[in-house]
């Protein structure tokens, strides 16, 4: 199944519906229900509304962009086993855009429709390399531009291109096999301290009617269930966005594991402590 293309324009209209959509509930939880247990939840309910669709979209454009960056390495194979064959670079290229590529197939197109109309092919393979638009397509295109511009044949700049891009995704592929352990501590770490604190309450805090030091009533159960709530919302919420920068080099693709984190912080929470 091919992975769609998320446009920058729709990550920001994802981003001012969700936005809008968590203030509005904000809104009505404060005006109906302001101090109650029920008011938190709401909360979350907002922060969870505020960055699921984000969050969702995030993870499809990087779906996109790594399925265009593994089908790379054959493209470039396709061009020049086609380009030993005899063909021009326009026919090699055509040639190419008839094989699946996954989502890169649709791309090459446009670029090979380009040519067909006369662009030349530094300009089609440009503006293909800003249609795209991931880094490592960003590296490839001025190594392939300059390259062709030498002159000669052109399937001598595609043969080293395609080991050069294989090189790096099995290097890329490396590091996220390393990574993925220091990602897997991230939730380790959150259960644990999900763990931690509802121990805590069922072994210590719900035994007790209020907290008190000198005669001065500081903390009900209520109130150290809602710090509770609390901290595990912020522990789920940053830990994700950790999670994200480490395994995937960026905070935004840390919100699937922050909406992960916080449902089952949730759940945690609603079934072992309540909200009597």
């Amino acid at each position: 199944m091919s992975v769609p293309k998320i446009e920058a324009w729709e990550k920001k209209i994802a981003w001012l519906v969700s936005a809008i959509l968590a203030v509005m509930i904000v809104l009505t939880a404060c005006l109906t229900l302001h101090g109650s247990f029920l008011f938190d939840e709401y909360l979350l309910l907002a922060l969870v509304v505020g960055v699921f669709p984000p969050a969702v979209l995030d993870y499809l454009d990087y779906r996109w962009k790594r399925s265009i960056d593994e089908h790379l390495p054959d493209l470039f194979r396709s061009i020049v086993q086609a380009q030993e064959t005899g063909m021009t670079l326009p026919q090699a290229l055509e040639e190419a855009s008839k094989r699946s590529y996954g989502p890169l197939t649709d791309e090459l197109k446009k670029m090979v429709t380009k040519m067909s109309w006369g662009m030349p092919f530094e300009k089609a393979f440009r503006s293909f390399g800003n249609r795209v638009d991931t880094a490592l397509m960003q590296r490839t295109v001025p190594l392939v531009i300059e390259a062709s511009r030498t002159g000669g044949r052109v399937d001598r700049v595609f043969r080293p291109m395609s080991r050069f891009v294989q090189s790096i995704l099995t290097a890329e592929k490396k590091l996220r096999a390393q990574i993925r352990p220091y990602v897997a501590i991230v939730y380790v770490a959150f259960f644990v301290f999900l763990f931690s604190i509802i121990m805590l309450f069922r072994s210590f805090f719900s035994q007790i009617t209020e907290f008190t030091i000198t005669g001065v009533s500081l903390l009900t159960p209520e109130a150290i269930r809602r710090l509770f709530f609390h901290m595990s919302i912020l522990q789920a919420f940053f830990g994700g966005l950790v999670a994200g920068k480490m395994g995937e080099g960026s905070a935004s693709a840390g919100l699937k594991h922050s909406v992960i984190l916080l449902a089952a912080g949730y759940v945690g929470l609603k079934f072992f402590i309540g909200s009597d």
